[in-house]
């Protein structure tokens, strides 16, 4: 494993607090945090490496506000040469999460080394729904708008009408689905998070990302996680597929 991909793996294990997963805002825990990771190690004739760290950080700094940071990171290498390295950073402030329907502010920050993406920024504001609020099981919908700024490496795209320029702007906007459900008490639980992302100017330009995951508690603080990753972007430099897929297997460890 390179020595970049273990120094990270050393920060996500000891700062948490830096990084993603699934917790609720609504809870009233003042501070919340949990680390999941997983991946995937092959030797011998055909050499693979596939590591996924998310967390997930949240807190109320004052009184019906509550800040949570969701990070991700996923490294992919085979035959010891670099295939992926996409770090994922998002970041929410919510007023008055208790209740039904409430406001929120987003900031999201990537890069994604496959896709040649060397920067993407986004900022924006939309509104929760909650559809189901118990202790161990809760569903939510959100709906917002976000500016983007995407910084490619390269300048010659699948769609041809967007070729001489690296950089592009645009105002998204996001529909999101979240939730999690204990399948079997205390046994198997399951949680998700998707969005579908189309751009309010450019009609070809549009995402999604679903992230599913089945946790098997082991003890408070620890479960078995399984961890499906599906993305997909209609705008790709030339020649790369639009979609990935990533199955992992680890441990998470919480806080609460």
């Amino acid at each position: 494993m390179p020595k970049t991909l273990k120094t990270l793996s050393y920060l996500l294990i000891f700062f948490p607090m830096m990084l993603f997963a699934q917790i609720n805002e609504s809870d009233t825990l003042k501070i919340k945090a949990n680390l999941s990771l997983t991946g995937f190690w092959q030797g011998g004739n055909v050499e693979t490496v596939i590591f996924r760290a998310k967390s997930d950080f949240s807190f109320i700094p004052f009184r019906n506000w509550v800040f949570k940071t969701n990070n991700s990171y996923v490294y992919q290498e085979f035959g010891k040469e670099k295939a992926d390295e996409d770090i994922l950073s998002l970041n929410f402030l919510y007023l008055n999460p208790d209740r039904k329907i409430y406001p929120l502010l987003l900031g999201f920050v990537s890069t994604n080394f496959r896709r040649k993406i060397d920067r993407r920024y986004m900022v924006g504001a939309g509104v929760t729904f909650k559809v189901l609020n118990k202790k161990n099981h809760w569903l939510k919908f959100s709906i917002s708008s976000e500016y983007e700024r995407t910084d490619f490496s390269q300048a010659t795209f699948n769609r041809t009408s967007y070729n001489g320029d690296p950089i592009i702007n645009t105002v998204r906007g996001t529909i999101w689905i979240y939730g999690k459900y204990e399948l079997i008490e205390g046994k198997l639980i399951l949680s998700h998070e998707s969005y579908y992302q189309p751009s309010l100017q450019q009609s070809d330009n549009y995402r999604w990302r679903s992230d599913i995951g089945l946790a098997l508690p082991l003890w408070k603080f620890l479960d078995f996680k399984i961890n499906y990753l599906n993305t997909f972007e209609s705008l790709v430099i030339e020649n790369q597929k639009q979609e990935d897929q990533i199955l992992t297997f680890g441990f998470t460890l919480k806080s609460y």
